[in-house]
């Protein structure tokens, strides 16, 4: 007996790994490659890198800009769509929401105000933040936004990147002074990020506020790069402290990344 086109297309829809939605899991992989792309793409371009044939990209793309998530160029290629901006900022104020309680216990260990920072693009952006409960302490103002070359986070986030996206990335930037102790070459920049593979964790040693030393971990396996980070003043944050506070950044990074990468319970 032949089977119905209906049939067909609803077996073809559930063929994902679990019993997922095939078409939805084809769509956001589309939108995340569009955000690995940094820009326009065209439909042939993600059917190479999809392996997806293009009547099922056209397909998928036509959904999309129908929705919102992602808009039509006037030269026919595609980009990200304004309605993925909410979920994005919906999304950030939840991790933050999720993150606090691991920095609580790392101010808890440390004594020293802890953030965490996500890569948005080319610049950094605090998304969480417990404060140290000392009278003096460092603040930084959940939702500010920073280039990478002169943090802590940044170094921590842009380690793990191939020397040639650091490069492009500092192109588009610039790398301005925000101290005397800023780093402001690509070639000292590649340098102090292989020093942080090397020892595992960054340092922002007086390079982005003058009398403050920062050190960072970056998050593993977070679905989007994201890093963390205690800061406090230099005469706080000294060598001989960094020794305590590095194995607390990566225990609670650790611990950070089991949450993000866990999944939640399964819908039902």
């Amino acid at each position: 007996m032949p089977t119905s086109s209906a049939s067909t297309t609803d077996s073809a829809r559930t063929t994902a790994a679990g019993g997922g939605v095939q078409s939805l899991e084809r769509a956001f992989d589309l939108l995340e490659r569009m955000a690995d792309a940094g820009g326009e793409v065209g439909l042939s371009e993600l059917s190479a890198s999809s392996g997806l044939p293009l009547p099922t990209i056209h397909r998928l793309m036509r959904t999309l800009v129908a929705c919102g998530y992602v808009r039509q160029q006037p030269n026919r290629r595609y980009a990200l769509g304004p309605r993925l901006i909410r979920l994005g900022e919906s999304a950030s104020r939840l991790l933050g929401t999720w993150a606090r309680p691991y920095l609580a216990r790392l101010v808890e260990e440390t004594g020293e105000t802890a953030n965490m920072a996500l890569l948005d693009g080319d610049e950094v952006v605090y998304v969480a933040q417990v404060p140290s409960k000392h009278s003096m302490r460092m603040f930084t103002e959940v939702g500010r936004r920073v280039l990478p070359h002169s943090t802590g986070v940044g170094k921590a986030l842009l380690a793990s990147f191939p020397p040639e996206e650091v490069r492009a990335l500092l192109a588009r930037t610039g790398m301005p002074a925000a101290t005397d102790r800023t780093i402001t070459t690509p070639e000292d920049f590649l340098a102090a990020l292989e020093e942080v593979r090397r020892q595992g964790y960054a340092v922002d040693d007086n390079e982005q506020e003058v009398g403050v030393r920062c050190l960072a971990v970056q998050v593993p396996d977070s679905p989007t790069p994201a890093a963390i980070s205690i800061s406090g003043p230099a005469g706080r944050v000294t060598e001989s402290a960094t020794e305590k506070f590095v194995p607390a950044l990566r225990q609670v990074a650790s611990e950070l990344s089991e949450v993000l990468t866990s999944g939640g319970a399964q819908a039902t």
